[in-house]
């Protein structure tokens, strides 16, 4: 009888790697990365590869404005990032993260707008934050509670959310426009700046970067050491064993979601309150769907998740830059974004699987005879 030939390739499973060499690999897809955008820009182009690494990095880093931008939009992506990943480590699929920012940002500007006669500064800004906490958990909430109740798809549900919410938004855009007929609300209270988060040795982004360097900080203290991370953990795992140990998935689940929901709501507060002043449909800038690749590239750990969202950021502007200074339309920026990301994405693969050839598969059980 012939003997079955094995195939030429054969993919298995990994053992864990050492977290020096996944990283080890992620830098090299970075690499890969820019090269093949390197190729593909001075094919069109024709310029010279060194001028696009040049505009790359002086993107975020050549002038001092620039630097802090860029600090604050890895402040901004890192924080929604940190809000879902409660939820994601608990295998409930957050794709509402972008509803519930929004909620939190109109709960702000409403507090901003209405409460300005009323209230002082402070007590303004304290009424911002409790609102936007509440109002992003009540987001968070409502699918929570279907899913522990009637098992509904968490994941279609969530992704639902946000479009009921970029619909109540703009609703209150024309309520509240500037003027009448404009369609945009404007620069909120920008005469007075009540409601306005307190610039921190004259950075205008500082109080907003340090408010999620601290949350950062709870939220790893929170998922590794306290028995709400521990439950979220084993709820992920299984939650038939989570079942058998007597943990109330249920209650997890809605405790969890309220969280999550609540932290989002809290960057819509920064993002209106710190940065933006405003409120506009497009204010999240689609970081609720980035903050999904952030969190999975980061394996759930929120310090890595630091060094993720600094690179899906940096690589970001860089990308715009290089659009922009070689005349390029913002379809080639997204072109060479979607490079990018396909590389570090297809990097996980060669973290988790190992790839074999035949021969070598031969050699090797030859050394074993």
């Amino acid at each position: 009888m012939a003997k079955a030939r094995e195939p030429l390739i054969h993919i298995s499973r990994r053992a864990a790697l050492p977290w020096f060499k996944a990283w080890g690999i992620r830098g090299g897809a970075v690499v890969l990365a820019l090269l093949f955008c390197a190729l593909v820009t001075t094919l069109v182009t024709g310029e010279n590869p060194l001028n696009l690494y040049v505009a790359i990095f002086n993107a975020s880093f050549s002038t001092q404005r620039r630097t802090w931008v860029l600090f604050q939009n890895i402040a901004m992506l890192l924080s929604v990032s940190l809000a879902v990943i409660p939820a994601f480590k608990m295998r409930f699929w957050n794709l509402g993260g972008e509803g519930q920012m929004l909620a939190g940002g109109l709960a702000s500007a409403a507090c901003m707008i209405c409460l300005r006669d009323v209230f002082p500064n402070w007590l303004i800004i304290v009424c911002m934050v409790v609102s936007s906490l509440l109002a992003g958990a009540v987001w968070g909430g409502i699918p929570a509670v279907f899913k522990a109740k009637w098992n509904t798809n968490e994941t279609l549900f969530t992704l639902m959310m946000n479009y009921v919410a970029i619909q109540l938004v703009s609703y209150f855009i024309i309520v509240w426009e500037v003027p009448k007929g404009a369609g945009q609300i404007g620069i909120i209270n920008q005469n007075t700046q009540i409601g306005w988060l307190p610039d921190i040795g004259g950075q205008k982004y500082l109080l907003n970067i340090l408010i999620v360097a601290v949350i950062t900080v709870l939220m790893y203290i929170y998922l590794r050491y306290s028995k709400h991370g521990y439950e979220i953990s084993v709820v992920g795992e299984s939650e038939r064993t989570a079942q058998y140990v007597g943990i109330r998935v249920d209650r997890v689940i809605i405790r969890t979601m309220l969280l999550s929901g609540a932290l989002c709501g809290l960057t819509g507060m920064l993002l209106v309150g710190g940065t933006d002043h405003t409120l506009t449909t497009s204010i999240t800038g689609g970081r609720g769907f980035t903050a999904v690749m952030v969190a999975w590239l980061a394996k759930f750990n929120p310090i890595w998740m630091i060094l993720t969202s600094f690179l899906l950021v940096f690589l970001e502007k860089g990308a715009g830059e290089i659009s922009t200074k070689f005349g390029l339309n913002q379809s080639f920026s997204d072109i060479l974004t979607g490079i990018i990301l396909f590389f570090i994405i297809g990097s996980e693969f060669f973290i988790n699987y190992r790839i074999g050839f035949r021969h070598s598969a031969q050699k090797e059980e030859a050394a074993h005879v």
